[in-house]
């Protein structure tokens, strides 16, 4: 499959995974509101697992086996995880806490942000090609 048509692929998942990730902030903001970190940290974490599920399945499904399905799991953490993580929580500090904007509105340049980098992780590492041939 040509990259170009794996990032349209991605690009929708990520589309996807955006709303997931702004409706569960916007949820968690309103039974817990002020502690919006707290909060981007778990619609985070629902988002990543949303968006491995969909990856798995969809973006890469032509590098999907059996033996990999854990460590692919545990590259996507490591990598588009950790990307997230890191660019959602200081973009959001920075965003919400010092310049005042909105919590959702923030959260939507945050996750724009780091998708480029989460890509490319994804492409060349989280579901690089194994050595396994198995189809789940």
């Amino acid at each position: 499959m040509s990259v170009l048509i794996r990032w349209g692929k991605f690009n929708l998942v990520g589309a996807l995974g955006a709303g997931v990730q702004l409706a569960a902030l916007a949820a968690l903001d309103l039974l817990a509101p002020g502690h919006y970190l707290i909060a981007t940290a778990t619609a985070l974490e629902i988002t990543l697992l949303h968006n491995f599920v969909w990856h798995l399945n969809f973006t890469w499904r032509d590098r999907r086996c059996r033996p990999a399905l854990l460590g692919r799991l545990l590259r996507f953490h490591l990598s588009n995880g950790l990307v997230s993580y890191a660019g959602n929580l200081v973009l959001m500090r920075l965003l919400v806490g010092e310049a005042h904007l909105p919590i959702l509105a923030a959260n939507g340049v945050a996750i724009l942000a780091c998708s480029i980098a989460n890509f490319c992780l994804g492409h060349n590492w989280a579901f690089a090609p194994g050595k396994c041939t198995a189809e789940v």
